[in-house]
């Protein structure tokens, strides 16, 4: 049978073929994409499909019935899987949040990819740890991106979230401030659903005009699309910039190692990247 998003040929997928897959309130293709991509430039009998679920522990179960190998995690259940899994990699125990799933012949293992893509971002946009920050929100990614800013040396921040129990949790655990409403900051970033496609708010600003107008800077982890409001607005105004693709594209570069065991080279991901972007045809 054929694969798609492994390229406009398709590919076989045969009894030996190792799966991999992704869990999300909202499935897109980019990670589809990008490790389908991988998969073929690397001859490796492997394939990548996304899914959603209503039903949490019959897919882990599945996960390790069916001997897939790993997968991706992302909203809203990267907090809600860790009492189904059997141990958490230091990635993840240290922030409480999973974004991928390791298995090792039916031990699950959750780790996060998105942690360790933050700041290298930052470092390469030139955004300083001196820098002043208003992060809002106080999920799973969130506790991945706040935790990050810390550990990165950002000492002077503010964690925004509706949610005071969990917004208050998180600032206090990173040595941070909480508001309920959003703040001003040199660096502003989104760490919630508002901007995404599909979604409710999908056509909002996460942060007010005037506050975009005064950063020096704007980090958006939503990907999809690829161009938020947000992120839309910001450039128009001249600020550095930093996109959720960024962030998707070092974190599923992390992931595809932890399952395969194998690194690609940086133009082998930079064509996954571009190809995961609908940049590139095959």
């Amino acid at each position: 049978m054929g694969f798609p998003g492994a390229g406009q040929r398709g590919r076989f997928i045969g009894r030996d073929t190792v799966l991999c897959m992704s869990l999300a309130g909202r499935p897109g293709q980019f990670g589809s994409r990008f490790h389908n991509h991988l998969y073929e430039q690397l001859g490796m009998d492997w394939a990548y499909k996304a899914f959603t679920t209503a039903d949490l522990p019959a897919a882990i179960a599945g996960l390790r019935a069916f001997g897939i190998r790993g997968c991706a995690v992302s909203m809203p259940f990267k907090e809600a899987c860790i009492p189904l899994l059997d141990g958490l990699a230091p990635s993840a125990a240290a922030i409480g949040s999973v974004n991928t799933i390791v298995n090792d012949d039916g031990v699950l293992t959750g780790h996060n990819t998105d942690y360790a893509a933050i700041a290298p971002l930052l470092a390469k946009h030139g955004v300083p740890p001196t820098t002043r920050f208003a992060a809002r929100g106080s999920g799973g990614m969130g506790k991945a991106v706040v935790s990050a800013l810390r550990d990165a040396g950002f000492r002077d921040g503010t964690v925004v979230a509706r949610n005071e129990a969990a917004g208050r949790a998180l600032a206090d655990s990173c040595g941070y401030r909480w508001s309920a409403e959003p703040v001003a900051a040199p660096l502003l970033v989104n760490i919630t659903p508002i901007g995404m496609a599909g979604g409710a708010e999908a056509e909002a600003l996460a942060f007010p005009e005037a506050m975009i107008e005064a950063a020096e800077a704007v980090f958006d982890v939503v990907h999809l699309p690829p161009e938020t409001p947000l992120l839309r607005r910001a450039r128009a105004l001249g600020k550095v910039v930093i996109t959720g693709v960024e962030v998707a594209v070092l974190q599923a570069l992390e992931q595809f190692v932890l399952y395969t065991g194998q690194r690609p080279t940086e133009a082998q991901v930079d064509a996954a990247a571009a190809y995961a972007r609908g940049e590139s045809a095959r």
